[in-house]
């Protein structure tokens, strides 16, 4: 059986760089040691990551104490948007109901979803049988889940925008999801969330 901890970031601090260098907030940084209180005695095999700073930043306590590597997946990262401000609920909406739909200059979740399944399934591969530490992103994981459970949906989706980290470990055989645990989530304001 392979074990996959994924690890969503914790709070980052909008303010500071673009999407892909938002380092984490203070409370961020603090929060991000709950997660690490958690699995500070799951012996990991390997640490692989988005590239984004948020991710690698929130497994860092995790990766530094069990002195692995992090290994970064540019497929990991988050849903590619337009860099425009389209995190509103009836956007959220339109995009969980038509997986194929995105912003002029973005991403759709099919899209997102069938890069983080292929970096998924290369972990898989690489790491058969063993422990590994994945950080990710909300949306992404999202899709994620929703790829071995098509009944997670738009209300599930937004039942955890709000937790920043969040712990969930998958169990696999081969390629065969035999369960999902939430462990641990925070709950922080999301930015830049409208009704």
């Amino acid at each position: 059986m392979t074990q996959i901890y994924f690890v969503r970031h914790a709070q980052p601090d909008y303010r500071t760089g673009e999407n892909s260098t938002f380092p984490l907030s203070e409370e961020g940084l603090q929060d991000r040691m709950q997660a690490w209180a958690l699995l500070r005695s799951v012996p990991f095999d390997a640490a692989v990551s988005s590239p984004y700073r948020r991710s690698i930043e929130t497994i860092l306590p995790i990766v530094e104490q069990q002195r692995l590597s992090v290994h970064t997946d540019p497929r990991l990262r988050e849903r590619d948007n337009n860099g425009g401000s389209s995190n509103t609920h009836a956007m959220f909406q339109k995009r969980w109901s038509d997986f194929t739909f995105h912003e002029e200059g973005g991403e759709s979740l099919r899209s997102t979803m069938n890069r983080n399944i292929a970096a998924l399934w290369d972990i898989l591969a690489a790491y058969s049988d063993k422990t590994v530490l994945v950080g990710t992103h909300g949306t992404a994981l999202a899709t994620i889940i929703h790829y071995f459970e098509p009944s997670f949906g738009y209300e599930d989706f937004i039942r955890i925008i709000d937790w920043m980290p969040y712990v969930l470990r998958m169990d696999f055989d081969g390629r065969r999801l035999l369960r999902r645990e939430e462990l641990l989530y925070i709950h922080k304001a999301f930015h830049g969330v409208k009704a």
